[in-house]
């Protein structure tokens, strides 16, 4: 995972040189064919991401995605890594431009809400479902997914604790406390929304996490 949750996007990996065209289309073959993935893969789960099935979805021959990525774990590793890509681009970054601290915490709800609502997965929020399916298996591919949310709650806590350091928040409440129960909650209205097709989750997640930063400010109490 080499592009961290809390930093602004780059310009991304270097892009071939104009004459290596084959290098080039196989780049653009790897990037639409992960777009397919991320949806199916939130629909059906990572263990359900193989090269056969994803080759029947995209109706080629299976030895085209081999050829992208050699291996099934290559596959799911590779679909876990664009989903983070995704989670950043609609959920992290448009948060940066918010000051570190009370305001970033209540834009990254905001959103996080806005991502759910979107339904920018297919199958519903994926790294909720990864997290869900992979807690139980050991292996590279539940590291991976431990990773990511890691680095999640990692973003969470960082900015709790710029909000305590700023006096937005009691300096006695603990961050990894406050950075569970936001999680809990968009976690929650993930679930609700997709298994339930409760699309009042969402409304209840944004209050939810606003009144959770609220009640924890100086004078609240």
């Amino acid at each position: 995972m080499t592009r961290r949750l809390n930093e602004p996007l780059g310009k991304g990996p270097p892009q071939p040189k104009p004459s290596d065209g084959r290098r080039a289309r196989g780049m653009r073959s790897r990037t639409a064919v992960l777009e397919r993935s991320v949806q199916m893969a939130s629909r059906d789960g990572l263990e359900g991401l193989t090269i056969g099935a994803l080759a029947a979805e995209l109706g080629v021959h299976k030895s085209s995605v081999h050829a992208l990525f050699g291996s099934k774990e290559e596959l799911q590793l590779s679909t876990l890594e664009a989903a983070r890509a995704i989670l950043i681009d609609h959920v992290v970054a448009p948060a940066l431009s918010s000051d570190a601290g009370l305001p970033r915490l209540r834009a990254i709800g905001d959103a996080w809400c806005d991502y759910l609502a979107a339904d920018v997965f297919s199958g519903g929020c994926f790294l909720c479902a990864a997290s869900a399916e992979m807690d139980g298996r050991p292996g590279p591919l539940r590291d991976a997914v431990a990773s990511v949310m890691r680095e999640w709650i990692a973003v969470l806590g960082a900015n709790i604790e710029a909000a305590i350091s700023a006096g937005e928040l009691h300096a006695e409440v603990e961050p990894a406390a406050i950075a569970f129960r936001l999680n809990a909650i968009g976690m929650a209205a993930n679930w609700q929304k997709q298994l339930l097709r409760d699309p009042s989750a969402i409304g209840h997640a944004r209050a939810a996490w606003r009144s959770e930063l609220d009640r924890q400010r100086p004078g609240e109490r």
